[in-house]
């Protein structure tokens, strides 16, 4: 079962308006997508999942609550061309929810988990051609190095990397057991205490898989280019580089020109079109985090239009 993270401040953050229209960029199982329908009964929704699974389940659940919605199969990264194709150039609202749904995490046959053994995939996209077999069996030991410290801040990355072409020269590296078990054995004893030893490993094939952080940054332009005034971007994240890409993007847009910062009287046009409505994150609440153990790393940042 699906649990969306911080259902409730992210909903309360969209500020959504009866008759808006809204667009909830990781569909996923439509926690997010349900909540938004139920409040727009005038309105539109339009959802964005690349997953074949998490759009059939997600179609069913909506269509019992309204049929003012349309799912789309696509990557977030071509949502404003989704959107023109379909005559829509401005939204009231945007919801971005990076992390991986418990349902895909749970499904064994994914291969996102180092908890289950199944064949080495992590792709979101089912149609895609690349998947965490090809990353692990045919990048070079430079490359594979080098997206464990990007992807995973993995401090063990050269022993990592190192220990995984040394296997798959007797063999290839065909499951997620495998992999983590070569990961496990890369690790000193004394670090296996803090965190399971494949978590950032696992983290970083999987988002080189799916070009996760390659994307996020000019989706996120895309979308505060297409928001209406009044319109809010609702964004969750659950790891240090996503969060800081948003942070920095948010930064960008809400800034006062510098020219002018400091000046007694600013005109209008050097002032932002956006504003931050939380200064810090917006992370769960304890009650959360105790239904919810994959809550704890997720933050909310939101972001709205003023002119």
């Amino acid at each position: 079962m699906h649990i969306s993270v911080l259902l409730n401040e992210s909903i309360d953050g969209l500020n959504l308006k009866e008759d808006g229209i809204y667009l909830d960029c990781t569909l996923g199982y439509a926690g997010h997508s349900s909540e938004i329908l139920k409040r727009i009964k005038k309105g539109y929704l339009f959802a964005i999942d690349q997953d074949k699974d998490a759009i059939k389940a997600s179609e069913e659940k909506l269509k019992k609550i309204g049929n003012n919605f349309t799912i789309i199969k696509s990557n977030f990264r071509y949502l404003k061309d989704e959107l023109q194709k379909r005559n829509v150039n401005f939204v009231d609202g945007i919801l971005f929810d990076l992390g991986v749904s418990s349902v895909q995490l749970d499904e064994t046959d994914r291969g996102f988990s180092y908890h289950n053994d199944a064949k080495l995939d992590m792709r979101m996209d089912q149609d895609a051609i690349v998947s965490a077999y090809d990353v692990v069996n045919n990048y070079e030991e430079t490359k594979l190095k080098e997206i464990l410290y990007k992807y995973g801040e993995e401090k063990y990355a050269p022993v990592i990397a190192r220990n995984i072409v040394k296997y798959r020269q007797e063999k290839k590296i065909e499951t997620t057991l495998e992999l983590a078990d070569i990961i496990s054995k890369s690790y000193p004893m004394k670090a296996k205490k803090e965190h399971h030893p494949a978590r950032k490993t696992f983290q970083a094939i999987r988002i080189e898989v799916n070009h996760e952080l390659d994307i996020l940054e000019d989706s996120l332009k895309d979308a505060l280019s297409i928001l209406n005034v009044g319109g809010r971007i609702c964004v969750i994240t659950f790891h240090s580089l996503e969060d800081r890409i948003v942070k920095n993007v948010f930064k960008e847009y809400t800034e006062i020109d510098p020219r002018v910062k400091g000046l007694p009287n600013i005109p209008d046009e050097y002032l932002p079109d956006y504003r931050l409505i939380n200064k810090s994150v917006i992370i769960p609440k304890d009650e959360e985090l105790n239904k919810n153990n994959r809550s704890r790393s997720a933050k909310l940042r939101i972001i709205e239009r003023i002119k």
